[in-house]
């Protein structure tokens, strides 16, 4: 692939260009002695260390220049501080004890890293601790501790995010900064991004258009890797539920001016279960990754090459059963028998099933020179989804090709101002495979022009910029000819182009050492994804036929986002409302045949017909976040959060006046008991029991039977952790044990779309619910 080639020419070329210097040093202390093992980091240049025993740290062969350093160390409060080399070149830090880290950096949605609470727009970091303690069945499930984030989900293994009401194509994944793509349209369609190779996540609560362009007018949610350095680790889980078991495996390390890292990974699982279904057939999956990363660091920068390989085989529920209720599957003689105990207990995949082959080629450079600095990151990705129904021949197989590209000059700091150009955007083409289609062939190319400036003024942090977005989608005529039948017309060949601007403009005021108030207006920008366009087929997994839309024009969001943020010692409160204005928001509707009967396009299965139409919406809510760790009880955190949007067609009647498929207000509560220090082998001892109330979801689009109300339900969650001192290693060893939904609660969430199978003969049940009780044992060792 000549992508590849190019690709790898330039990452080679980027590290032969990085090449004096001036070196940092200083000490780490703490009422007056020394802290050991303090982190130490410039996260531009990706250099750090570690402070040794008498607090003291080098730092050595930096370029000249203005730059963020990180300290942080657990049991104190982390430290961000500009440095500039060389008139800075010894630095003493005092580090204050405190239960809760307060500091924290961002590399997502702004030019260059920036102190969060300096960042006008709504972000919300994620750390690798937090992740580790979560129990989840995938990436996305993993992110919902975060105020404002759902899932749209099918089955345990299959998750969208959803960043207040809007997800799919609204919502823009990264994969250390470079922008995955995967035929995300699909709602049935994963992230492919192994999960174990994250170690921290930012999410960005609103249109991200400036910095990214299309496609991100919800948000943006990065996943980031690991900081290089020198480990072996292994992380295993399983969970009884449906017999989950993972592993991964990893290797990491630093020699002189040179890093890597490389990781395997293995998961796989049987059916789910719950109180109503039992198990559900068809619902197992398995998956295997692996991601190798070689990087350089020089006194004039730094590149990274990665490798990234995503492979996952998952079953596509049917829900189809017989009188009995009992779930159906075709057996190897081609007939349709109600499944076995054998069949639902087995890690064996019925058909249909899906495979997913993600492969990904990225490189991510910084350069240092006179005027500034430049960031380029290179990406190309290939996916492979296949759906197989009948036979081994995949019956759907979409193969899509991207290369992405995003380049950035940031101009030297002037007169407070720090400024940057920069240009991305990306090539694709897409190619079907199979026997049938439900999108046609294309190609898609775009780019954007950007600038970005952000200026800090004493308590007051201004940030802003405009950019201007064009693509261009062309797709193949595709005609089908059957023996004995008139040449059909699948899909009419198109060519067409959107265009435009978007912006944003915000301000963060420190209205103490312990709150911040932020205001930001945005400008977002999404072109029609090719299957809103052009669809003609039925959807597995959705129990959609999907019909497109030609006419459909680009969606524009004007939002106004507010944060008011209160860290202190023993309270962090979190208050974020919003309102946003979307012009042409695009969503499907069910239609009705003249007998007013749903309309069922010839297909095997009938599955209703969706057309997908547009108009003006308007979204509104917001999230509240309180965590009171009261003293002198420094071990325990009482944590509250609450999260609540709602969508509004304008101008319409009360059966179209909701937005469809907006997730149901939800109340967490959670108290955790978290004791440091305990002893010399002891580090840490968790002990944490949580409720999670979702609310009834009675407001919906519910015209022609689009959506069904969801009545509310409450869910018992536990977690009991210890983190241990092993191998001569801090927390060298963690042990987490967890349950969800302890009291077995049988439940469909509003985004679930096994919602709508079809209905149980034997209890006139509609749907397939949720994931009943799951416990789950996780072991990490790191040496």
């Amino acid at each position: 692939m000549n992508f590849k080639i190019i690709l790898l020419s330039i990452s080679l070329l980027a590290i032969s260009q990085i090449f004096a210097q001036t070196n940092l040093t200083g000490n780490i202390s703490s009422d007056k002695k020394p802290v050991a093992g303090a982190t130490v980091y410039l996260p531009d240049l990706k250099k750090g260390t570690l402070s040794d025993s008498a607090g003291n740290f080098s730092l050595n062969n930096l370029k000249a220049g203005t730059y963020l350093l990180t300290i942080s160390s657990t049991g104190f409060k982390a430290v961000t501080e500009k440095v500039d080399f060389p008139v800075q070149s010894i630095l003493n830090i005092e580090l204050e004890p405190s239960a809760k880290e307060l500091a924290e950096v961002i590399v997502t949605g702004v030019s260059r890293t920036t102190e969060l609470k300096r960042s006008p727009l709504v972000i919300k970091p994620v750390n690798h601790e937090e992740i580790l303690r979560t129990n989840s069945t995938n990436l996305i499930n993993a992110l919902q501790t975060v105020p404002g984030i759902s899932e749209i989900t099918t089955g345990p293994n299959i998750s969208k995010p959803i960043i207040r009401g809007l997800g799919a194509n609204r919502v823009i994944v990264l994969n250390n900064g470079i922008k995955q793509e995967g035929q995300q349209w699909g709602d049935e369609h994963g992230i492919e991004i192994d999960e174990h190779s994250v170690d921290r996540v930012e999410v960005i609560k609103g249109p991200g258009s400036l910095m990214y362009g299309s496609d991100a007018i919800a948000g943006v949610i990065n996943f980031l890797p690991a900081k290089p350095k020198n480990s072996t680790s292994a992380i295993i889980n399983y969970q009884t539920n449906n017999n989950l078991l993972s592993y991964s495996l990893s290797n990491s390390g630093i020699k002189n001016d040179f890093n890597w890292s490389a990781r395997f990974s293995n998961k796989f699982a049987g059916n789910y279960q719950n109180k109503y279904d039992g198990k559900v057939l068809n619902s197992g999956y398995k998956e295997y990754n692996g991601n190798i990363s070689l990087g350089i660091t020089k006194s004039r920068g730094n590149s990274t090459l990665t490798i990234n390989s995503y492979n996952s085989r998952i079953g596509i529920v049917e829900g189809e059963r017989d009188s009995l209720g009992r779930f159906v599957l075709i057996n190897d003689e081609g007939e349709e028998t109600a499944a076995t105990d054998k069949d639902l207990k087995d890690y064996k995949y019925n058909l249909p099933y899906q495979i997913i082959n993600h492969f990904s080629l990225s490189s991510n450079s910084y350069f240092l020179t006179r005027g500034g600095t430049i960031n380029l990151l290179l990406g190309y990705q290939n996916n492979r989804r296949r759906e197989f129904e009948e036979d081994k021949d995949p019956s759907l197989y979409m193969f899509l090709s991207t290369f992405n590209y995003n380049a950035r000059y940031n101009f030297k700091r002037k007169n407070g101002w720090e400024t940057s150009v920069g240009i991305s955007g990306m090539f694709q083409s897409n190619n079907n495979k199979g026997k049938e289609f439900l999108i046609p062939d294309y190609n898609l190319s775009d780019g954007g022009l950007f600038l970005y400036s952000q200026k800090a003024v004493n308590k007051f942090s201004l940030a802003g910029g405009l950019r201007f977005d064009t693509r261009n989608i062309k797709s193949e005529t595709l005609i089908i000819n059957h023996p004995g039948e008139p040449e059909e017309i699948l899909f009419e060949g198109f060519n067409k182009n959107f265009n435009a601007v978007s912006g944003s403009l915000g301000l963060s005021y420190q209205a103490s050492k312990i709150s911040t108030i932020k205001l930001n207006l945005s400008r977002g920008f999404r072109a029609p994804n090719i299957a809103e366009l052009s669809s003609n087929g039925i959807h597995e997994g959705t129990f959609k036929y999907e019909i497109g839309n030609i006419d459909l024009k680009p969606e524009i969001s004007h939002q106004l986002d507010f944060a008011y943020i209160l860290n202190s010692e023993h309270l962090t409160f979190e208050f974020t409302p919003f309102v946003n204005f979307i012009k042409n928001y695009s969503f499907t509707e069910k239609l009705k045949s003249s007998s007013g009967n749903d309309s069922l396009p010839t297909g095997d299965p009938q599955y209703p017909a969706y057309k997908f139409i547009s108009g003006k919406a308007v979204l509104s809510g917001g999230e509240v976040f309180v965590d009171i760790h009261p003293h002198p009880l420094d071990w325990l955190h009482i944590e509250n959060t609450f999260s609540f949007v709602r969508g509004l067609s304008n101008n319409k009647t009360d059966s179209t006046r909701n937005l469809p498929f907006m997730p149901a207000p939800v109340y967490k509560v959670a108290l955790k008991a978290e004791f440091k220090n305990i002893n010399k082998r002891l580090e840490t001892l968790i002990l944490k029991a949580g409720l999670e109330n979702y609310f009834p979801q009675s407001k919906i689009y519910s015209a022609y039977h689009t959506e069904t109300q969801t009545p509310g339900y409450t869910l018992l969650n536990a977690l009991l952790g210890a983190e241990i001192n092993a191998f001569k290693k801090y927390k060298a060893l963690s042990i987490f044990i967890s349950a969800n939904n302890l009291l077995n609660i049988a439940y469909q969430n509003h985004l679930s779309r096994l919602k709508y199978a079809g209905e149980n003969p034997l209890t006139g049940r509609y749907g397939i619910y949720n994931m009943g009780r799951n416990f789950s044992i996780k072991m990490v060792m790191s040496i």
